[in-house]
């Protein structure tokens, strides 16, 4: 059965599309939350990139009290790792491969995206860029944390075991524990990747240093 595509907000570059950065929301936002920062990123202008903001679907998420949001997959308590939505992921999972596909059919090489995402976003990013059959230009992981980690040895894709990864964090972000991230970046580091870490006195956001570091990051991997 065929994946229906989610709905997206895009950002064409003035030439045909040579590279894409799809990016994932956090959780109870939408497609539009990351577009204000794309003009910030000091990308250089001989790159033709596409950006691509899909909007996560709407579903109930129990540490929300069952209330109806945006999001990429259910949440049933504050640890994250215990009784993990695997359903939800798995069709969050499905959903953007058929993005880096249908980016593929417009002609972007597998090679030339990159998965990004925030948070719950960027948590997805991650999963599916280690389990990704085509190799990917790099994953950017913001403020994020592990899914699955039991399986992911035993899931990873030869052709992304080294790829390419930014993962940012803030000091004092009280919805995903810095240790989580630093976790993260231990295992990601242990199968292989090229991961750029960065830590800023910050909270569960982004700010415009960061914001800096992601653009030079992304200039690097896109060259």
């Amino acid at each position: 059965m065929e994946t229906l595509l989610l709905p997206c907000v895009e950002i064409e570059p003035a030439e045909p599309a040579t590279h894409s950065i799809v990016w994932l929301h956090g959780l109870g936002a939408d497609g539009r939350d990351f577009v204000p920062i794309v003009p910030h990123l000091g990308l250089d202008p001989a790159r033709a990139v596409r950006f691509v903001f899909p909007h996560a679907p709407k579903i109930p998420v129990t540490i929300n009290m069952g209330m109806v949001m945006p999001a990429w997959y259910d949440i049933g308590g504050a640890d994250l790792g215990s009784r993990q939505d695997r359903a939800g992921i798995a069709r969050s999972a499905e959903q953007v491969r058929a993005l880096v596909a249908r980016e593929v059919e417009r002609g972007v090489p597998s090679r030339n995206v990159v998965l990004a995402g925030f948070s719950q976003g960027g948590a997805v990013a991650v999963h599916v860029a280690l389990r990704h059959a085509q190799p990917l230009a790099g994953v950017l992981a913001l403020s994020t944390y592990l899914l699955m980690g039991e399986s992911v040895e035993a899931e990873l894709a030869p052709a992304n075991r080294g790829i390419a990864v930014f993962q940012a964090h803030g000091t004092a972000d009280p919805m995903v524990p810095l240790r989580w991230g630093r976790d993260l970046r231990a295992r990601l580091e242990a199968l292989g990747c090229a991961v750029t870490w960065r830590e800023y006195p910050m909270q569960h956001e982004v700010c415009m240093e960061e914001i800096r570091d992601v653009g030079t990051w992304l200039n690097a991997v896109l060259a």
